[in-house]
């Protein structure tokens, strides 16, 4: 380490030690008992018990079922915001763990498993265990720290409202305005015990879209009796794809275009009426993500016509999320403090990632740092393993204890103004 770099606190470092066994507990329990957005009754609740029993503030039913806790230090000095993700995935877990899920439910009228295949268990429970070191320094803690954890980041059942948005909606800033706010995100891919964080745009802004092929149905025996939304919706799909490889600029930015839903017909030899077709894009321009919404309406409107099909898009279907863009500021003066806490060489830049954050409504309001905790097993292939959102998403789960130690080392240099320009 560099004369004059930043330390590992000697506190952050107990404290880890103390609470290791507690968060690992946490995260299996809550990873053995996963819950859809709006629905994390049970994960609530375990949160919510155990920030009373450290004696803060506590608020429920945020948001449906968010929570958040106040903690007041000891001594004047800055706010800050601390967020995690309590929610799962409609997953059915192939992982072969004692703690694996065995939770289904039924979503979008299909039954499925329920899995933390994108890591939230690990992010509550990094927080519960931050709040916890962090109450245990009350008396000698400068400032006031807002502990948020976030139902729904996924996205809410349909015709609800949830996430970020609905818990700034709710006013979650409004009585307590942070100076920052501070969040984390396990990843595959990215080796346990690494770090990664980059000043300004980190990841993309997501929109989700569909598309309803209206055809006309007729025996699989005789297609011309009809109009097939099949093929149509096939055309409309392949067409697509031009929007990223012939209309946009992508030596500008990235962007992406991709179906996750292909839905229609029940039975091999009937041409159904109509055809679902459900995806996502994603982008870091404005102005290149309001053209593929256009682009992609104009596809879908022109194929399906050749085809003689009408088309009802909703594109964007909702309100989408915002880039998630760190700080540049903040960022470069809190990177000795995960460096510190990874170790030398062990943070790096993580480039961009198409993924979408909405820890970008926070930081949209004040300024934010959100960082990437690697939970990959070190002598894994890097490129080739399940990642988020997977069945096989699997946590080496010392990644809990250096994200325990990064989120927390931010928090406390933070409070004490270490590499605050004066």
């Amino acid at each position: 380490m560099a004369a004059g770099a930043t330390r590992e606190r000697a506190e952050v470092a107990a404290a880890a030690m103390r609470l290791q066994p507690k968060v690992l507990n946490w995260r299996r329990d809550i990873h053995e008992h996963p819950e859809l957005g709006n629905r994390e009754t049970r994960t609530a609740k375990l949160v919510a018990d155990h920030l009373r029993a450290l004696g803060l503030e506590v608020k429920t039913g945020i948001a449906t079922t968010g929570v958040t806790a106040l903690l007041k230090g000891g001594k004047p000095g800055p706010r800050i915001a601390l967020r995690a993700d309590m929610d799962a995935l409609p997953v059915t877990e192939r992982n072969s763990l004692p703690f694996a899920s065995k939770v289904t439910t039924t979503y979008r009228g299909e039954t499925t498993g329920v899995m933390h295949a994108c890591g939230h268990d690990a992010h509550t429970s990094i927080l519960m265990g931050v709040a916890e070191a962090l109450a245990v320094m009350k008396k000698d803690l400068p400032g006031e720290v807002l502990f948020i954890f976030q139902p729904a980041e996924e996205g809410p059942p349909d015709g609800e409202k949830g996430g970020a948005e609905e818990m700034l909606a709710q006013g979650v800033f409004k009585d307590f305005k942070p100076d920052a706010v501070f969040g984390l995100h396990v990843w595959a891919g990215l080796p346990a015990g690494k770090l990664a964080v980059r000043g300004g745009p980190l990841m993309a802004a997501a929109d989700s879209f569909s598309i309803l092929v209206k055809g006309r149905q007729t025996h699989g025996s005789r297609p011309w009796g009809g109009v097939d939304p099949i093929v149509a919706a096939a055309d409309i799909v392949g067409t697509a794809q031009t929007i990223v490889s012939r209309r946009q600029n992508i030596s500008k930015q990235p962007l992406v275009v991709s179906f996750g839903v292909i839905k229609g017909g029940i039975r091999y030899n009937i041409i159904p009426d109509e055809v679902e077709l459900i995806g996502t894009i994603r982008t870091f321009d404005e102005g290149m993500r309001q053209a593929a919404w256009a682009d992609l309406k104009n596809v879908a409107e022109h194929v399906a016509a050749a085809h003689g099909a009408k088309v009802e898009a909703k594109i964007p279907s909702v309100k989408g999320t915002p880039v998630t863009i760190n700080d540049p500021a903040l960022t470069s003066r809190m990177l000795p403090s995960l460096e510190a806490a990874a170790g030398s060489g062990n943070v790096v830049d993580p480039g961009l990632n198409m993924a979408a954050e909405d820890f970008s409504e926070f930081a949209n309001r004040t300024p934010g740092m959100f960082f990437f905790v690697g939970v990959t097993p070190k002598d894994q292939n890097m490129e080739t393993v399940p990642g988020n959102h997977s069945p096989e998403f699997f946590i080496d789960e010392s990644a809990l204890d250096v994200g325990l130690r990064a989120l927390l080392q931010v928090s406390l240099d933070y409070l004490n103004g270490v590499g605050k320009t004066r």
